[in-house]
């Protein structure tokens, strides 16, 4: 008799399975937590492999501490896509995910980093600008809009010209397709990968894959033959970094890890702002509380005064706490017998991180559906309660970077606009790919401009409850 044994879970058929993670993704996660608890095991497409899904704390820990010769992610683990590339760190695994994992962080953390925040500031200004007064419109679009520009900008160093025109057309045609369900089926199906010619939606996305491919080595190409050692953008960091054996990264290495950040950095980033913006405006206290906090710092404040902002953070950490947009961290393969809990799980078994389970523990996060960004002020969660960014040696890069843009685009928005939601309706989650989003995009309207006003904020100054930089309670 096996001592393995797998958590219990859904008896029902894994195509059912399937469907109804695809569909309805949180009620189907928080009716599996109802019925097995912290753990259970579901079997979902496309090889209908045992997924063992962990909500726990402690258990959280195991998998986050565990090494890479015990439980490791990447192309094994079933980490398939292929518009990153199989050179992109998502899709490496052991010393070889290791060594680009070094490469990569130093541009993202740091001196390096605050290099960007005017950047960030300057391209919010321009696409809000655009927005007019008594005019509905869609959040979802234009923090797209600004995070798509300052990755092409801060990542990939491009100015405006032909090859950023053409990045920009086909790239934007890739990441926002037009049957965002369809193109989750393909990703999670390779048998559904087929080039039935440009008309077919595997066919269509091939031909834009390699005009984009062309773009980007053509960018690498140039950048070798000229050298500019006073850029700063990400790329360029990239292309000076040596491992330790003193080598550079290869063109397709450069390719592939641009692409991860372009598509780890740019719908999610635009998702998270579309979601704190409905809830600053949803929750009139928060917005309240909030202006507050940002109208102390002053008329033109420092970006690390930006995001040192307690209240701010607080907003953003409660934003991804509620509606995560990824609902689980990447999967990781077990190599060697592991304990996971009460179970033994034999090597082959997939497991995997439920952050939206986690993030609705009731014992973390009392009243779990309600917006309450006081909560981060109240305590501090560990890094297997709170977990937005994934955690262990996958933890997202980008982590600060993310942050950053959050904190200075909410802030810019906040300081320009007074801002209205178009209706009253509560804005419920939506399944976009494999992202969560707010169905319909946040549809606002500008009240008018926005004006400080120092003689309520002198007077709210001298409340027994404010605190400069931060709240505490009466």
């Amino acid at each position: 008799m096996s001592k393995y044994k797998l958590p219990d879970g859904p008896k029902t058929h894994p195509w059912i399975q399937t469907y109804q993670w695809l569909t309805n993704p949180l009620e189907y996660l928080e009716d599996c937590r109802k019925r097995y608890g912290d753990i259970f095991t579901l079997k979902i497409g496309p090889v209908f492999k045992p997924q063992v899904f962990v909500s726990n704390p402690n258990g959280i820990k195991t998998i986050f501490s565990s090494t890479p010769k015990q439980l490791d992610s990447g192309e094994p683990a079933g980490i398939q896509l292929p518009l990153l590339g199989r050179q992109s760190m998502l899709a490496l695994e052991g010393k070889r995910h290791q060594r680009q994992r070094k490469l990569l962080t130093p541009p993202f953390h740091g001196e390096r980093m605050e290099n960007y925040g005017q950047l960030i500031q300057k391209i919010t200004e321009q696409v809000i600008g655009e927005w007019k007064i008594n005019e509905p419109f869609f959040v979802l679009p234009s923090m797209q809009a600004i995070s798509f520009k300052v990755i092409l900008k801060a990542v990939f160093g491009l100015e405006k010209g032909m090859r950023y025109e053409q990045l920009n057309e086909k790239l934007l045609r890739i990441m926002n397709p037009r049957n965002p369900l369809v193109s989750a089926m393909i990703l999670l199906f390779p048998i559904l990968r087929k080039d039935l010619g440009a008309w077919s939606p595997w066919g269509s996305f091939l031909r834009l894959r390699q005009q984009v491919n062309e773009l980007i080595y053509a960018e690498i190409q140039e950048r070798r033959d000229n050298p500019d050692v006073s850029r700063t953008d990400i790329l360029s960091l990239m292309m000076a970094a040596r491992d330790e054996a003193g080598e550079p990264m290869t063109d397709e290495e450069l390719r592939d890890e641009l692409m991860t950040l372009l598509v780890a950095g740019h719908e999610t980033t635009a998702t998270s702002l579309a979601w704190a913006l409905y809830w600053i405006h949803h929750v009139p206290e928060v917005q309240a509380k909030l202006r507050e906090e940002l109208e102390s710092l002053g008329e033109n404040p420092d970006p690390n005064a930006i995001f040192r902002a307690p209240y701010l953070n607080a907003v953003c950490s409660e934003t991804l706490r509620l509606y995560p947009v990824a609902l689980m961290t990447l999967n990781r393969l077990v190599k060697s017998p592991l304990q996971l809990m009460d179970y033994d799980l034999e090597p082959g078994t997939l497991v995997t991180a439920s952050v939206y389970l986690t993030h609705h523990r009731e014992d973390l996060y009392p009243e779990p559906h309600k917006f309450k960004p006081e909560r981060f002020l109240e305590r501090q969660f560990t890094p297997f309660e709170y977990l937005p960014f994934g955690g262990g040696n996958r933890r997202c890069i980008g982590m600060a970077f993310a942050l950053f843009e959050m904190k200075l685009v909410l802030t810019t928005v906040l300081s320009r606009w007074q801002l209205e939601m178009a209706d009253s309706q509560p804005i419920l989650p939506k399944r976009k790919g494999a992202l969560l989003g707010p169905k319909g995009g946040v549809e606002m309207v500008v009240k008018g401009k926005h004006q400080q006003n120092q003689r309520a904020l002198a007077n709210r100054r001298e409340a027994p409850h404010y605190k400069r930089g931060g709240f505490i309670k009466p």
